[in-house]
C-alpha cells in the first residue's frame, strides 16, 4: 500500500472537502443576494442625483460619473466572485465525482463513447474498456480530447518494461498531490465536457501564407488619415477635401483583403474557449516543480520552441479575444475604420508561422500529462491496489488476491494466478454459470491492461511479462455480416493463434466457453488442438467451458496445464456461489435442478 491511506480515509477525506466546498457555494449565495443590493443601490443613486438635478435646476458631469464608478466597482468585484463561484462549483462537482466512484456509483458518469475501439482489436470489447460501466468510464478524468486519447492509446496499446516504470513513478508522484489534479479538473469546464484540441491544433499548422510586409504600415496610415479627417471634421463642423478620397481608398483596401479576413476570422471565433482553456491548462503544468523524469521530461518539452508554451497559447488567446471585441456595438464602428479585423487576423497568421508548428507536440504533452492524472487519481482511491513488477522473460502472470477493477472492492473476492514459467500454461475453468468463471478471466485481463499502462492494480501482488492480453468473451453472432457466433468465435481464436505465432511480446489468451456452438465431439477435438497449438506457441492463458470432457485436456498436457474450478451450492431454492476459485474439476451439477426450480419440467 505504500504508505497511501485506506479507502474509507480516501472517502473521508473527499466527503469533509465537499462539506467545506458547500458550505463555501451557500456563502456566495448569500455574497450574490448583496451584489444584487448594491446594484439597486446604486440605481437609487442615480436615479436620486437626476431627481435633484431637476428639481433644483444644477446638474453637474461629476453627478453621472458618481453612479457609472460605483457600477463600475460593483461590476467588477462582481465577476471575480462570479469567477471563484464557478471554480468551487466545478471543485464540488470533481469532488462528487470522486465521492461516486469511492461508493461503487460511478457508472456512466465518466465517458461512455466506444468510438476510441478499433475494429477486430483483440482484447477492447472482451475486457469491456469502453462504454458504459467500462474501465474508460471508471478511469478517465481527462478535460480535454487530446487526453481521453491519449489515455485510450495507453489502454488499447500495451506499453514496454521501460516506460511502464517511469509512469509508475509518475503515477505515484501524482497520487500524492491531490491539489495539482485537482487543480487541472477546476479550470476545466463543466463535468462531463471535453475541451476539443485536435481540430485547433490542424489548424495551427495548416499552411498559411505570410501577411503581406506592406500590410500593417500601410493600414495604419490609411487609419490615420481617416480618423484625422474625422478629427479635423469634428474640429471645424466642415470635412476637408481629401475625406471623401481617404474613405474611397480605405474602402477599396477592405474590399480587396476582405475574403482573407473573413476566412481568418471563421477559423479561430469558434476556437477562443478552446484556447482560453487550454492556455489554462498548460500554465498549470509548467507551475508545478515535478520530481520523476517522466513528467519532469514533459514539462521540458512544453518549452522546447522557446518561449513556454502557456505564454504562446495565451497570447493567441489575446488575440483572437482582440478579434472578437470588433462585434461590440461601441467599438465595432471605430473598429472597421482602425482595419481592426484584418490587422488582428495578420497578427494571428504570423503566430500560426511562428508557434503554429509547435502547437500539436504542447496539446501531446497535456494528453498525457491528464491520462497520467487519470490513473494517478485511480491510484489515490484505490489504495489497497499493488503496483506491478513488469520484467524480461518468456511469458509469465504471477498475482495473488487478483480483483476485477470494476466490481465494488469491498465486496471482491480475490483469487491468485500463476502461469507461465515454471507454473502451468494453461488453466482450465469449470464451474456453473454466475459462478465467476467469465469474471475472472476479465479481472486477470483487465488488470494485465492497467499494469501496462502504468497503473496499480487491484490484487496484493501482481507480477508480468509483457503481454498481449486477446479473448472471446464478447463474441456475437451478425445479422448484417450473416455471420454464426461459431464462426464469429473461431474467427477470434485464429487472431489468438496468430497473435502467439508473432511472439513479441507474449500473448495472454482468455478463452471463454471454447466451441460452445458446436456438437460434443467436435468441440472436444477442437479445444485440444486450438489449446495445445496455443500451449506449444509458448503463449499463456485460461479457457473456460462447461464440457467437463474437455478438461481431460489438462492430463494430457501433464504440467503444462491445470484444471481448477469455481463450485456452488444449491439451497433454498437457488443457487448461491462463494466466488473462490479451487484446484481440480468441479464436482458439482445443479443445472437441472436450478431449471426445475424456475418451474421447468425436466
Amino acid at each position: 500500500m505504500d504508505g497511501r491511506r485506506d479507502r474509507a480515509a480516501v472517502a473521508a477525506a473527499r466527503t469533509a472537502t465537499r462539506s467545506r466546498l458547500q458550505d463555501t457555494l451557500a456563502r456566495h449565495d448569500r455574497v450574490d443576494a448583496r451584489f444584487a443590493a448594491a446594484r439597486l443601490a446604486v440605481a437609487g443613486l442615480a436615479i436620486g442625483l437626476a431627481a435633484i438635478g431637476a428639481t433644483t435646476g444644477r446638474w453637474s458631469p461629476l453627478w453621472a460619473a458618481l453612479p457609472l464608478v460605483a457600477f463600475g466597482a460593483v461590476a467588477v468585484a462582481h465577476a471575480r466572485h462570479a469567477a471563484a463561484f464557478a471554480l468551487a462549483r466545478r471543485h464540488l462537482a470533481v469532488v462528487e465525482h470522486s465521492l461516486a466512484r469511492l461508493e461503487d456509483r460511478w457508472h456512466g458518469r465518466g465517458p461512455t463513447a466506444t468510438s476510441w475501439a478499433p475494429d477486430d482489436h483483440p482484447y477492447a470489447d472482451d475486457l469491456d474498456l469502453f462504454g458504459h460501466a467500462s474501465l474508460f468510464d471508471l478511469l478517465s478524468s481527462a478535460r480535454t480530447d487530446v487526453g481521453e486519447r491519449t489515455l485510450a492509446a495507453w489502454l488499447l496499446a500495451p506499453a514496454g518494461p521501460d516506460v511502464v516504470q517511469a509512469r509508475q513513478a509518475a503515477v505515484r508522484e501524482l497520487a500524492a498531490n491531490e491539489r495539482f489534479r485537482d487543480d487541472l479538473a477546476v479550470l476545466a469546464p463543466d463535468l462531463p465536457a471535453a475541451t476539443t484540441t485536435a481540430v485547433v491544433a490542424a489548424w495551427a499548422q495548416a499552411p498559411v501564407a505570410p501577411p503581406p510586409s506592406w500590410g500593417p504600415p500601410v493600414l495604419a496610415v490609411l487609419s490615420a488619415t481617416t480618423l484625422g479627417g474625422l478629427a479635423i471634421w469634428i474640429a471645424q463642423g466642415d470635412p476637408p477635401s481629401w475625406m471623401g478620397g481617404a474613405l474611397a481608398a480605405q474602402s477599396l483596401v477592405g474590399l480587396c483583403l476582405r475574403p482573407r479576413v473573413r476566412a481568418a476570422i471563421r477559423a479561430v471565433d469558434a476556437r477562443a474557449r478552446d484556447l482560453a482553456l487550454a492556455a489554462a491548462l498548460i500554465a498549470r503544468v509548467e507551475q508545478e516543480t515535478f520530481t520523476s523524469p517522466w513528467l519532469c521530461g514533459l514539462q521540458a518539452r512544453l518549452a522546447a520552441s522557446g518561449a513556454p508554451a502557456a505564454e504562446e497559447i495565451g497570447r493567441l488567446a489575446r488575440l483572437v479575444d482582440l478579434l472578437t471585441s470588433r462585434q461590440n456595438q461601441l467599438f465595432g464602428p471605430v473598429s472597421v475604420l482602425l482595419f481592426w479585423a484584418t490587422q488582428v487576423a495578420w497578427a494571428i497568421d504570423r503566430w500560426r508561422l511562428r508557434a503554429g508548428p509547435h502547437v500539436a507536440g504542447w496539446f501531446a504533452v497535456l494528453g498525457e500529462i491528464e491520462a497520467v492524472v487519470a490513473l494517478a487519481t485511480f491510484a489515490d482511491e484505490h489504495p489497497e491496489a499493488a503496483y506491478p513488477d513488469i520484467g524480461a522473460g518468456p511469458p509469465r502472470i504471477r498475482g495473488t488476491a487478483v480483483t476485477h477493477p470494476l466490481l465494488p472492492q469491498s465486496s471482491a473476492i480475490g483469487n491468485d494466478v500463476a502461469l507461465g514459467g515454471d507454473d502451468p500454461h494453461l488453466a482450465l475453468v469449470s464451474g456453473s454459470n454466475m459462478s465467476g468463471k467469465s469474471t475472472w478471466l476479465r479481472a486477470i485481463g483487465v488488470n494485465v491492461v492497467l499494469a501496462q499502462a502504468g497503473a496499480p492494480v487491484c490484487a496484493a501482488s501482481f507480477a508480468l511479462t509483457p503481454l498481449v492480453p486477446a479473448g472471446t468473451l464478447r463474441v456475437q453472432d451478425s445479422l448484417q455480416s450473416g455471420r454464426s457466433r461459431f464462426f464469429a468465435e473461431i474467427t477470434k481464436l485464429r487472431q489468438i493463434v496468430d497473435l502467439a505465432r508473432a511472439s513479441a511480446p507474449g500473448t495472454l489468451f482468455l478463452i471463454d466457453e471454447i466451441l460452445s456452438g458446436t456438437n460434443s465431439h467436435d468441440r472436444q477435438q477442437g479445444a485440444a488442438g486450438v489449446l495445445r497449438g496455443l500451449v506449444d506457441l509458448g503463449a499463456i492463458g485460461l479457457a473456460t467451458t462447461h464440457d467437463l470432457a474437455v478438461t481431460a485436456l489438462a492430463d494430457a498436457l501433464d504440467t503444462r496445464a491445470v484444471n481448477v474450478h469455481f463450485a456452488d451450492r444449491f439451497e433454498d431454492g437457488g443457487l448461491t456461489f462463494d466466488y473462490r476459485l479451487r484446484p481440480g474439476v468441479v464436482a458439482t451439477s445443479n443445472a437441472l435442478a436450478l431449471m426445475r426450480s424456475v418451474g421447468l419440467d425436466v
